[in-house]
Parts: C-alpha cells; structure tokens; sequence
C-alpha cells in the first residue's frame, strides 16, 4: 500500500479500510460494545530504535525488541488494553486476559507483509509476589499496544490496534492513521547521533565481596550435605550518575556490543524502564515448532585467540561446568515431557558472547494445540540456570540469601501473538533505570566444587560489561 501525503486522497485510497472499520461500529451499535480494530500497512524502513526515542512516553506502557542475529525488531508503544497481576495464578490469568481479548479483535492487512499479526507484550517478575512493595513493576504485565512497528528482514511494518466505539467518529481514526503513518515515515532519513558526555558516578555493590562470599560458602556447605544441588545466587550493583540515564544512548551500545543477544527494554509507565541484552532464550514457538535453550556453565573470552582457545577447551571439558549445565537440560526435557511435548536434545555447543562464553544445547519440540505457549513459559520458569535445583528448594534460598528483590531479573520477558506464536527470553544481564539511578544485575550459579573467589569474579565481570555499556 502506497500511502499519500494528503488526507484526503488516503481517506479516498483506503475506501476499503474506511468500509472495514465501519461494519466493525455497525457491529458495535447492535451488540452495544467496543471491538479492536487490527490494521496492518507497510511503511517506510526506519531505524526501530529512533521510533522507540521519538515516540514513547514516561506515562505509556512501551517494549523493545531487537534480535539482530534474526534481523528482526520490534517497538510497542502505548497500550490499548492492559492488565497487571500478581500471584501464583499469574500465568493462567494472564492467558485468560489474551484468550479473552482475542475475540474482540477484528484484523485489516494489505497483501505481502511478513508480519500481521499484533502481539500481546508479556512480562514477569521472578518471583509471583513482590515482597518489596515499592518495587515498581507488577509480577505480571501484559498489553496490546496501540502503535506496534515491526522491522523484519527489512520491511517495515505498523500494526495500529485500534478501538473501536459506537459513537467514535471513523474519520477521526484514520485521520490518526494518517498522521502515525507520516510520523514514522518522518524517521527514514534519521540515525542516531549520540553526545560522547563523560558520566561521573557513583557504584555500589548491593552485597559487598566478602558478604557474597560467605553466603556461597553457606550454600555450599547445603549441597555438601546433600540439602540440594545447586543455587543461582545474585548480586546488585547500585548506581548514581550526575545526570539521567539516556534510555536511546544505552540501548544503542547494547545493540552494537552484543550483536548476538536480545536486546530489550520495557517500561512500567511510571518512569521506570528495565532494560539489557540478554542471551538466553527461555522460548520460541513459531508455526507450532518450539525451541528453548539449556544455558549454563560458563567462561571468560581470551585477549587472544590461543586464550580464546584455552578457555573454550577448559569449559568443555569442566566437570563442573557440565554437571552444571546437565541439571539445565534435565529440568527442561522433564519439564516440557510433563506438559505431553516430546523435547528433542541438539548437539551441545558454545554460546561466545563478546566478554564470556557459555555450554549451549539448544532443545526442540512440536507443540501440540492444546497447550498454550503460556502455559510452557509457567513450565519452564525458573530454569535451573537462574534459580537452581530443585526450583522451590532453590527460590527459598534465594529470598533467604538475597537481600534485594530480584523483580523482572532473571525472568520472562516477550511476545505472543493470537496463532501462538512466540518468543520469550530471560531477563538477564539486565538494569532498571530510574532518572539518574541504576539498578544493575548479575548471577552464578553455586554447584558442588564452585570457587568462591571464581564466582564473585564472574559476577562483577558481568555487572562492569553492563555498566560499560550504560555510562
């Protein structure tokens, strides 16, 4: 679709749009409800990242979404509709929200687009309660964004969400069309040019080293008398800069630092934003085909590429790097065999990521119809990979251990669309933003023959590579 500069001509090209969002108010009137209308149009190729910028709010809903690898990217902005729940039901009432909103969507699209589909924005917090009250996201959040541009193998699509009343007036609504349309198109020729400030801050470290220590040395001496198998303890890293935290800058770093990660930020419209580049993959289903990821144990990346080498052969060949990573596959195959899917295990790999590298097993399975892909992300989180062995022995230990609380870190973050495909990762090597303060996160996982010095050395590697990129 070809879209014109002028109103009025669009009104007139588009007098199949106009006819389809008539019949849906025609529908409205008689049943005396509001629908969703769904409209697909093609538009120019801009960078997802300047839409991002130019078009959220502090007070709206919005989510980020780049996978580079996939040449894929995804913006959300505003919500259409939304809710927020807490409690061991969150899941299950967070599919009945998308179940029931479904129904009330009616979809518009011009031929050969890639992607038509407008999805639901999902995010969990770790635990299903927040014991901190002032922690500023919900344990669940999902929304249908009013504005959705989705960049795939370089075509541009928005995906307006629309709703539709009674008494609206149609040419107002396409008249907002008209002007997002012209809005994004305005972004074509724009490219980020960011101000090289120096930053000064100031960081803290949640638990100091030999705090952390002692609580590993504590888990430790657990496992030791056979209490459990292993811990994903967490630390944080508070940070104060001498001005805001520039959301654009920081997420553009991320984007161009790990090329082979998921680079995301979703805020809670209050002001707050959780961000990073994660490269862990809890689930995609695409065309009922899902794909998770086993990824645990880990090592640095050499200076060199003979240390490069050295460091890759030592991790595959660690006792306790592959005992570590098994308790991951084993969690995951058992775990989706219990859902009635027949997981199948790829050959293990390596996961190098620009400063650490990891054992990566990708898993596969065919989802049947009856079970919805939130019902597997409910399955499969906490893995082992963030929390531990067994998942509920391992989350006692971590609210008695950690001091802060863990909220969107370490937890499910992504889409999911009406024909159940998804993608979710896990939100790792991830901050929330505040203005001009950070929250920075990190884990390592506590087995049997963990080195205290060696994990806390892990930690402070992976908060400092994040730190870099937001300063």
């Amino acid at each position: 679709m070809t879209v014109s500069p002028c109103a009025a001509d669009f009104f007139v090209y588009n007098k199949e749009l106009y006819q389809f969002l008539l019949s849906i108010q025609q529908n409205c009137r008689q049943n005396n409800c509001t629908k969703i209308a769904s409209i697909s149009l093609e538009v120019d190729l801009v960078d997802p990242l300047v839409v991002f910028t130019r078009m959220s709010k502090a007070n709206q809903l919005n989510f980020y979404w780049e996978n580079k690898a996939n040449q894929e990217a995804i913006v959300a902005i505003d919500a259409v509709i939304q809710q927020e729940k807490s409690g061991y039901r969150r899941f299950e009432e967070t599919e009945e929200f998308m179940q029931n909103a479904i129904v009330n969507i009616s979809r518009f699209s011009v031929h050969n687009l890639l992607s038509t589909e407008p999805y639901f924005f999902c995010g969990f917090s770790f635990f299903s309660e927040n014991e901190q009250l002032n922690y500023p996201f919900s344990p669940a959040t999902i929304f249908l964004p009013r504005w959705q541009i989705t960049v795939k193998k370089q075509q541009c699509i928005l995906i307006a969400n629309l709703m539709v009343s009674p008494r609206i007036e149609i040419t107002k609504l396409l008249q907002s069309l008209w002007e997002k349309v012209n809005l994004i198109n305005s972004f074509k020729d724009i490219y980020p040019i960011l101000q090289n400030q120096e930053n000064q801050f100031r960081q803290t470290y949640v638990v100091g080293a030999e705090e952390f220590k002692i609580s590993i040395l504590s888990v430790l001496n657990k496992i030791k008398a056979n209490k459990m198998r292993k811990v994903v303890l967490a630390n944080a890293l508070d940070v104060i800069s001498n001005r805001k935290f520039d959301l654009f800058k920081s997420l553009d770093t991320l984007r161009k630092l790990h090329p082979n990660c998921y680079i995301f930020s979703t805020s809670n419209g209050k002001g707050q934003n959780f961000i990073g580049a994660s490269p862990e993959r809890l689930i995609c289903i695409s065309q009922k085909q899902l794909i998770t990821d086993a990824l645990a144990g880990s090592a640095p990346r050499g200076t060199t590429s003979i240390e490069d080498a050295a460091y890759a052969e030592s991790l595959l060949n660690s006792e306790k790097e592959r005992h570590e990573h098994n308790l991951v596959i084993d969690f995951i195959t058992q775990s989706l065999s219990q859902l009635g899917l027949s997981p199948q295990i790829l050959a293990p790999r390596l996961r190098q990521l620009s400063n650490i590298q990891h054992l990566w097993t990708p898993i596969t399975a065919t989802v049947p119809t009856n079970v919805h892909p939130l019902k597997i992300v409910a399955q499969l989180h906490p893995t082992p990979a963030v929390a531990g062995t067994l998942p509920d022995i391992a989350c006692a230990e971590i609210r008695c251990y950690e001091s802060f609380e863990r909220g969107l870190y370490a937890a499910p973050l992504g889409w999911i669309d009406a024909e159940g495909n998804c993608e979710f990762i896990v939100g790792i090597r991830s901050a929330l933003i505040d203005g001009d303060r950070a929250r920075l996160y990190a884990g390592a996982g506590i087995v049997a023959g963990s080195d205290p010095d060696k994990e806390l050395a892990e930690i402070q590697l992976k908060l400092q590579a994040l730190l870099k990129a937001l300063i």
